[in-house]
């Protein structure tokens, strides 16, 4: 089975037609500014390619996670005034998702030019688990395109999701595969099938709870997985040792045990830190000190410290393995790289990336805030995610709804 791409839509025309175009708009903003635009500036090459061909592009697109009822902090006009000083067409953004706003402004909009409908959470129905009520608020998305309309999925951070705008207009319109998440569906299969060895896969983050299925996934896949972030400290309480009060996920340590020994017996190598930066506490400017990974509560800082990064000594040892790798998956951030004091482990990932000579990615939003808050540019590694749940489940060897429903 495979799935209609964009080019071929533009190449069957779209000059006068409505296209209804998901997109990933959906980031990180302080107040009403913009403060990472790598989702918007991704989003723009297809939205481009149908507004050159005369299009008259819908775009759909979530920020956040309100209730299912409008939210002044979760409108996408930040975002839109954005993508709007970023396009070289014409971007406006309707007053509400499906309403008379909205329906009026698809009326007055002319071929080559983008109208965003506002968030579609905010409406419940967007996300809601009953198939009619999802289906009901697709009619009313589907409707806005009139006769002849076709539906483009470009929104690879939703396409894990069994929403509306993502999965039921799927079924409703003509449906076609975005540049974008074609790219990100080939990158993801260069992680999962014929992957060049050794293949290097970094995991961070806070919690071995949200990476449990992708990591089970990986044993037996992947040559080397490097541990760190704040879930490393469970796996140095799963290998015996005392971690203060490092963030612990208690429970997990039975899983990780298994994982441990599983991989050995798989080919699978595990690396966890062998030294870690120990906070008195969770703040920027806290006092902290290096220590071994098997001596934290012997930081002056006794059991009330709390690890915030991986060591230069394990920063190091993590490079050497990332320099020597052919492929190399990143997701999560190594400490907290928000505070500068901290973000050593992470920077010296992210270097590595850059100066190994095989295929980069890195996956999540985390990590792609990461880098680019470090001052590396997106054109140092070789693929960035947009979409970090997604890569992960794909990974995990889910199916997701977003894809499958897009299969001809």
């Amino acid at each position: 089975m495979t799935s209609h791409t964009l080019n071929e839509l533009i190449a069957e025309g779209v000059r006068g037609r409505y296209i209804l175009v998901r997109s990933d708009l959906n980031v990180p903003l302080d107040g009403s500014t913009v403060t990472d635009d790598g989702r918007i500036k991704a989003s723009l090459p297809v939205l481009a390619k149908l507004t050159d061909a005369g299009a008259r592009v819908l775009v759909t697109a979530h920020l956040g996670r309100p209730k299912g009822a409008p939210e002044d902090k979760y409108s996408l006009r930040p975002a839109v005034d954005r993508l709007a000083e970023l396009a070289d067409f014409k971007v406006t953004l309707a007053a509400d998702t499906v309403g008379s706003a909205a329906k009026a402004a698809a009326a007055s909009l002319q071929d080559g030019e983008a109208l965003v409908l506002e968030n579609v959470r905010f409406d419940g129905r967007e996300t809601s688990k009953d198939d009619a009520e999802r289906g009901a608020f697709a009619d009313e998305l589907v409707a806005l395109t009139g006769s002849n309309g076709a539906y483009v999925d470009d929104a690879f951070g939703a396409v894990h999701r069994k929403h509306a705008s993502v999965y039921d207009v799927a079924t409703r319109l003509p449906s076609y595969l975005g540049d974008l998440v074609h790219t990100e569906v080939e990158v993801l299969r260069k992680l999962t099938t014929d992957t060049q060895r050794p293949y290097v896969v970094v995991l961070g983050g806070s919690k071995v709870s949200d990476k449990l299925a992708v990591i089970n996934n990986l044993i037996g896949k992947a040559d080397t997985i490097l541990v760190g972030g704040g879930m490393l400290f469970t796996f140095l309480a799963a290998q015996g040792h005392k971690v203060a009060s490092s963030l612990l996920e208690q429970d997990q340590i039975p899983v990780v045990q298994d994982y441990l020994k599983r991989a050995a017996d798989a080919g699978t190598e595990f690396v966890v830190p062998t030294d870690v930066v120990v906070a008195e506490k969770f703040a920027a400017d806290a006092a902290h000190q290096t220590v071994p990974a098997d001596a934290i509560e012997g930081s002056s800082f006794g059991a009330q410290g709390i690890g915030l990064d991986i060591g230069p000594d394990t920063a190091a040892a993590f490079s050497e393995r990332i320099k020597g790798a052919r492929t190399v998956f990143w997701n999560g951030p190594m400490g907290v790289f928000e505070f500068e004091a901290f973000s050593a482990g992470t920077r010296a990932i992210a270097q590595a990336l850059t100066e190994t000579g095989g295929f980069t990615v890195v996956g999540g939003g985390d990590s792609a805030a990461a880098v680019r808050t470090l001052g590396f540019s997106d054109d140092q590694f070789g693929h960035i995610s947009t979409g970090g749940g997604a890569s992960l489940e794909y990974l995990e060897g889910k199916e997701l709804p977003g894809l499958s429903v897009l299969d001809r």
